[in-house]
């Protein structure tokens, strides 16, 4: 231990005796965590490549603990990485898909039967429910547009909503 003091981590042969005696245990101890081989193996060298940058800094019986402390940050580094990739992957819309001809069909006869359901409607329902759910509009500009009460726009409302709910009932 006395030749400690006079060793250097930035003494090539140093730190390839620090090579040779850590870099297969060190790429265990990644490999369990990670459990993969390239992966681990990445980390060991970017764990050396990190030693041998801060040679200066490290001194040469604390180099073991360095080289571990830096592959545990490298894979908790890229377990947080991951966990963001895939918040990110689970809220990512999903690209559109090319539909084929059974589907652009299938889409127009449900057109077809949403627009008579809405026109089967009475004039004031239909008038009510177009002006909100296709215009935007609120309840008290409806009524203050057709100089009726909210109340009577909440009814029309109302009553268009079951006569769909009716003739649409698989919606």
């Amino acid at each position: 231990m006395s030749d400690f003091p006079k060793r250097s981590v930035c003494e090539e042969n140093h730190f390839d005796a620090l090579f040779l005696e850590h870099a297969q245990v060190l790429r265990n101890f990644c490999y369990y965590r990670c459990r993969d081989l390239v992966q681990a193996e990445d980390y060991v060298q970017e764990a050396f490549l990190r030693l041998w940058k801060n040679c200066a800094k490290v001194p040469f019986p604390k180099a073991k603990s360095f080289l571990f402390k830096v592959a545990q940050n490298l894979f908790l580094h890229q377990v947080e990485h991951q966990k963001v990739v895939n918040k990110y992957f689970l809220w990512k819309p999903k690209a559109v898909e090319e539909h084929g001809p059974q589907f652009e069909m299938e889409t127009q006869e449900l057109q077809a039967l949403v627009e008579k359901a809405i026109s089967d409607l009475s004039d004031k329902q239909r008038e009510v429910f177009l002006l909100h759910r296709m215009d935007g509009k609120s309840y008290k500009e409806i009524a203050e547009m057709l100089e009726i009460s909210v109340k009577s726009v909440e009814k029309r409302m109302h009553r268009a909503l079951l006569a769909l709910r009716k003739f649409l009932p698989q919606l």
